[in-house]
């Protein structure tokens, strides 16, 4: 009996993500229309939390909170390859203890509970297929949202695009260009939103948007500085060998002045590149014609897509 009863309840979760992979898709141009209005800007520095995984790390967040104004703080929960089910407790987060042994830790449940946040930025596992296809994006995506809500109506909630391997199959920008409608607004985002009353709002943190601009534009050239093509932007081992998936300094340098744009609707243009990791030790820094490629990218890319709350 018990056996059954656990194939039972195996054949219950796939059939919840059957669910939500096949009957709730919008598509991603009402998805569009629904997250279209602007929100105020900030009056002043954020309390943010960041919920997710290794492409969140401890250095994005680091960053991001020397770039923005005086008295921004944070806090995190991390994993390896993490769900947002599993955050939520209905699976095991791999890596919990090794990825949250650090100040800036709080567990994800009391922290949203708290309302003590402006803003919580959300990271889906990737590849992000699996997460749609096995675990329910959608359906936890809302959940973390109403429990959000719930705790504070005014908190900002934000769905962070993240990427895939550099040696992906079906092509590294390739998947870029196609995967933000397809997967991210059609198949996570609207479902969720579809999930929550109107007046909720679910923006974007399109961090795999700008990395392709910019890594098409510096791929154009032949390369800019030090930052010869894609690969530089992301991790190596000591032998050299690539990490095709997880960010170097110039990455996390790159993503963290994404944040900046999105929660604060502010022009990154002219900020600091020299800056310090979350253990204090000095980053590597983009060369400065780096720096201003990658905040002008930045600032063009997330003004001209429309998903981040920020009036055009």
């Amino acid at each position: 009996m018990a056996i059954l009863a656990g194939l039972a309840g195996a054949g219950a979760a796939v059939a919840g993500s059957l669910y939500w992979t096949l009957t709730r898709a919008p598509s991603a141009a009402s998805v569009r229309a629904r997250i279209a209005g602007s929100l105020p800007a900030p009056q002043g520095a954020l309390n943010v939390f960041h919920l997710g995984h290794s492409l969140v790390n401890r250095d994005m967040p680091a960053m991001l909170a020397q770039l923005a104004p005086k008295g921004h703080s944070y806090n995190s929960q991390l994993g390896w390859g993490t769900t947002l089910q599993a955050h939520w407790g209905d699976a095991t987060i791999a890596g919990f203890e090794t990825e949250n042994a650090h100040p800036r830790f709080r567990a994800a449940q009391e922290a949203v509970a708290s309302g003590d946040y402006d803003a919580l930025v959300l990271t889906e596992m990737v590849e992000i297929r699996d997460s749609i296809r096995y675990f329910e994006s959608p359906r936890y995506l809302a959940q973390w949202a109403r429990k959000a809500i719930k705790a504070r109506p005014d908190v900002r909630l934000y769905l962070y695009e993240t990427w895939h391997p550099l040696d992906d199959p079906d092509g590294w920008l390739e998947r870029l260009d196609r995967d933000l409608d397809r997967y991210w607004l059609s198949r996570v985002l609207g479902p969720a939103l579809k999930d929550l009353p109107h007046t909720a709002q679910i923006r974007m943190i399109p961090a795999g948007q700008v990395l392709a601009a910019f890594v098409r534009k510096v791929e154009a050239e032949g390369g800019l500085g030090n930052v010869r093509d894609r690969t530089d932007l992301f991790q190596r081992a000591e032998d050299g060998t690539l990490d095709p998936i997880h960010l170097n300094d110039l990455g996390n340098y790159l993503v963290a002045l994404v944040h900046y744009a999105v929660l604060y609707h502010a022009d990154p243009v002219g900020l600091p590149a020299a800056l310090t990791r979350a253990d204090g030790a000095p980053a590597t820094a983009p060369e400065p014609e780096v720096a201003q490629l990658m905040q002008e990218v930045t600032r063009d890319v997330v003004h001209s897509l429309g998903l981040s709350g920020i009036s055009v």
